[in-house]
């Protein structure tokens, strides 16, 4: 096959310019991008051979090689790992289309300092393309294991990149950089030196589990050099907690988490006894924008005697904890064990258990012991977490223990459910809340006013899965969970014959325009009832205390399951003048048509207020435009 030329795309050579140009004082990075790029081909080939037999790989020295050559300023990183197929070097290194690049040029110009953009780099995936900040040109000679033909890629970065099919390539890839011309003021960055290209394998990728070696370049009378083994290669998770450093650590987690920034909690577990096994997790510091997707990686990557069998082990962890991040490494699993077979292997399920323990229980430390570490935490995870409240039952209650809730009772100051009960007034019963968007929202929410004029708590509840877990969960100590907008509401009115007679006496008033109401609204809500939790607003909406809400009905349908639309009850405040005067006109006139308009305007008014929408919004602007015109002419 001839040699093909193809041109980047616009926003591809914005990257590339970016790269050339740099101005980063740590270029040091693009090493470790290659290091790593190769570690992970060492890994899928490991794994694709565990898998496939009959694949035709060399697997009895897997390793990489750093080649320096100061004479012709280059520098080579080389693996013999999995390779690359013409389509996949055409696919992956060729357009950059996979590398998120709107999304790196976005962030980068938004980056407030160089530490931040540099790590950039290994966050949106461009690491290979960093290779430009310290090279003129780029050549990738690759082989796909098992085929027998190669591909080299070979571009200068000003717009446009060669393929050709070769037929001498190894399998695996080696990267060579044409380095920039050295600067004699500055040797810190003379990249063909060998102390510096140990001080950025020490720095960046001594955890890495296969050799890293260089061979120094043959001297007089020594034609072929011993090789020079620049990493430890021995695993963090097997090295005592006195041998690792914290930047060890967080090494690691970058590589394991595709992350930039450093782990916000680091967590060791080692299992002894019948079924040994030894875990390094990572708690994020942020939240991934996919993590709510279906098509979020999640999962650890799972070892057996330090042998990388599965990348993104999903059954190591309950969905809930998607976003933990490390390894785990067994001891007595088969290497050949599938994904089908692990969600159903005791000895997976019995670490799952221990793991999601042992994550919870450093939840809790947090919590206790640096309340800035857990407020950071759970404002990126905590509508996540709260997921287990609904899927697992058996931790539950240690569930309950980590998480805060928005409150009434201060603005910043979230609030535990035990912390709730031991706040609550004599006689209450129920933990109450509200569901919604905002804070803002449900705090200006109707439903609320009775509870703020009697300082009665109440939870401010604003993700979507706070609609699914409370009545999962139901109570918590003997206390029941309860909407402020669903049921009927008792906040301890006065219990005397006065105050009965008087409540008797004005439903009574108000019977008729009930009634009326009832039947005139039905097609929109079952009941027209006085309330007795509005002190200010005309109306509210509420649901039965056994009916679902708006919100989880449009949740469930969002999912692809058809639930009936359930009619609500209207509300009324006695008090108001609006509803007064409703009152007055029902029993003054006959003709109720103009009665009837206002009636759906007291509705409309009433599902505005909640944050939803009139069933018919043209008319029902049209009813309040002529209702204002009528005001103005009458004044």
């Amino acid at each position: 096959m001839p040699t093909e030329t193809f041109e980047f795309q616009v926003e591809a050579r914005q990257l590339l310019q970016l790269m050339i140009h740099s101005v980063y004082s740590n270029k040091d990075v693009f090493l470790r991008e290659l290091v790593s790029n190769a570690s992970d081909a060492l890994d899928k080939l490991r794994l694709a051979a565990l898998r496939d037999d009959s694949l035709d790989a060399d697997t009895s020295d897997l390793h990489i090689e750093i080649e320096l050559d100061p004479d012709a300023r280059t520098l080579t990183v080389r693996d013999n790992g999995i390779g690359m197929s013409y389509e996949e070097v055409g696919r992956l290194i060729g357009t950059i289309a996979n590398s998120g690049t709107a999304a790196f040029l976005k962030e980068l110009k938004e980056a407030q300092d160089g530490a931040g953009a540099e790590g950039l780099i290994g966050q949106f995936g461009v690491g290979f393309y960093s290779g430009f900040m310290v090279a003129d040109e780029m050549t990738l000679v690759t082989r796909q294991a098992g085929e027998s033909k190669g591909t080299r890629w070979s571009s200068r970065g000003e717009g446009t990149y060669t393929l050709e099919s070769v037929d001498d390539a190894p399998q695996g890839t080696s990267v060579t950089l044409h380095l920039k011309p050295a600067d004699p003021d500055n040797q810190l960055h003379d990249y063909t030196s060998v102390w510096k290209v140990k001080e950025i394998v020490k720095r960046y990728s001594d955890f890495i589990t296969w050799p890293i070696r260089h061979f120094p370049k043959a001297g007089e009378g020594q034609e072929t050099p011993d090789a020079e083994t620049l990493n430890s290669m021995k695993a963090l998770w097997a090295r005592s907690r006195e041998e690792v450093s914290d930047d060890e650590y967080h090494e690691l987690y970058k590589h394991v988490g595709h992350d930039w920034r450093d782990p916000l909690e680091t967590i060791r577990l080692q299992a002894e006894g019948t079924f040994e096994y030894q875990a390094l997790l990572f708690l994020p510091e942020h939240a991934p924008q996919d993590l709510f997707t279906r098509d979020f990686r999640r999962g650890l990557q799972l070892y057996v005697r330090r042998v990388l069998i599965m990348d993104d082990c999903e059954a190591l962890l309950p969905q809930y904890l998607r976003f933990v991040k490390g390894v785990v490494d067994a001891q007595d699993l088969s290497l050949n064990v599938s994904r089908e077979i692990l969600q159903q292997d005791r000895h997976i399920q019995m670490i799952q258990r221990r793991l999601t323990k042992k994550v919870l229980a450093t939840v809790k430390r947090m919590k206790s012991d640096d309340t800035d570490k857990y407020a950071t935490f759970w404002r990126e995870f905590g509508a996540v977490l709260k997921e287990g409240l609904i899927s697992d039952s058996g931790n539950r209650d240690a569930l309950l223990a980590v998480a805060s809730f928005a409150s009434t009772r201060a603005e910043d100051e979230p609030t535990t459910l035990q912390e709730y009960v031991e706040r609550m007034r004599d006689g209450q019963d129920d933990i109450y809340y509200l569901t919604g968007e905002s804070r803002q929202s449900i705090a200006n929410s109707p439903h609320m006013e009775a509870f703020a004029a009697k300082g009665v708590e109440v939870l401010l509840l604003t993700d979507p899965v706070d609609e699914v877990w409370v009545d999962a969960v139901g109570e918590f100590e003997g206390k029941r969970l309860r909407s402020v907008a669903k049921g009927e509401i008792d906040l301890g009115a006065e219990d005397d014959e006065e105050a009965d007679a008087e409540r008797e006496k004005r439903t009574e008033s108000y019977a008729g325009l009930l009634g009326w109401m009832t039947e005139h609204l039905k097609e929109d809500v079952k009941d027209v009832r006085l309330s007795t939790r509005l002190t200010v607003s005309p109306a509210c909406v509420v649901s039965d205390a056994h009916d679902l809400t708006p919100a989880l009905e449009q949740m469930y349908r969002a999912m692809g399951q058809e639930v009936p639309t359930t009619k609500r009850i209207l509300e009324l405040n006695p008090d108001h003048p609006l509803v007064q005067g409703l009152n007055r006109s029902y029993d003054e006139q006959e003709d109720r048509t103009g009665l009837g308009e206002s009636a759906e305007l007291l509705y409309g008014l009433a599902v505005l207020a909640e944050g939803g929408q009139p069933k018919e919004p043209a008319r029902f602007v049209k009813l309040v435009a002529e209702r204002l015109e009528h005001t103005l002419r009458s004044e």
